[in-house]
């Protein structure tokens, strides 16, 4: 049986530009099973498909205790790598962030999605800011004796629509990879960039391996490969999709039902 530490290695392995880890995000227990058994490498969370399917909004709503509960569950049922989107790490210092991630460790995930976008407030935090706590993710990973994949997201192209992409975009973006990487990041995670060029130019220039996000793209999923991607994530995809399909079967049970009822009465 493998070891947290010997998952957290696959995890780290298989972050390889060109050829992508694909994940296909999971949000509770059955899900996580489910993804494993049609073929998944690792798995990983996805915070606002979570935060939903306990009724809560995305943004840090859903209670810490209920995503290390969830997590644990998660755990008790599959034998892959499991990375966990922590949002903004539930905490503002970089003390606080350290307890909590100590606490995603005990619960047995061998990666973190860790964002720059102030949760409670408006923007990101700035270069320095994010790296600090970069650090203190890195810290309590450290503390633990665990190799943990920290994902850094920046919400640089997710905060502008496509079309007002720039380069001055593509430089910040670069400026954080190199600076979170510094810090003890060991992906980026930039949501919302879908420009074929800025999304090769940034696999070539960041020191970190690129994750991108499938939403809406007007590319095919599987050129992402050619442009340097190691890592693609569905996000809160898979969770809507299942969702759609259930209002649609529940709809249908209603009418049948209600139209069945109509008849018999004549």
């Amino acid at each position: 049986m493998k070891t947290q530490i010997d998952r957290a290695n696959i995890l780290r392995s298989l972050h390889i530009k060109g050829d992508p880890l694909v994940l296909f995000n999971i949000w509770d227990a059955g899900s996580a099973r489910v993804v494993e058994e049609a073929g998944a490498r690792a798995l990983a969370t996805g915070s606002w498909a979570v935060a939903a399917s306990h009724g809560y909004s995305d943004g840090e709503e859903l209670p810490l205790d209920l995503v290390l509960g969830n997590l644990r569950r998660i755990m008790e049922v599959v034998s892959l790598p499991v990375s966990v989107d922590i949002e903004g790490g539930y905490g503002k210092s970089p003390s606080e962030i350290q307890g909590v991630i100590g606490r995603v460790i005990e619960a047995g995930a061998v990666g973190v999605n860790f964002e720059d976008r102030v949760i409670d407030g408006k923007g990101l935090y700035s270069i320095e800011e994010q790296c600090s706590r970069i650090k203190a993710v890195h810290k309590a990973a450290r503390e633990a004796s665990m190799p943990l994949f920290i994902n850094a997201r920046t919400d640089i192209f997710f905060r502008h629509d496509n079309v007002a992409h720039n380069d001055s975009h593509l430089k910040e973006a670069v400026r954080r990879a190199v600076a979170y990487a510094k810090s003890g990041a060991d992906g980026l995670f930039v949501p919302g960039l879908k420009s074929p060029r800025y999304i090769e130019k940034l696999c070539q220039l960041s020191p970190l391996p690129v994750n991108l996000l499938v939403l809406s793209y007007p590319i095919p999923a599987m050129q992402f490969a050619r442009l340097g991607v190691a890592r693609i994530s569905y996000g809160p995809s898979p969770y809507c999709q299942m969702m759609d399909e259930l209002k649609k079967a529940a709809h249908k049970a209603f009418s049948n039902y209600f139209l069945n009822l109509t008849y018999s009465n004549y």
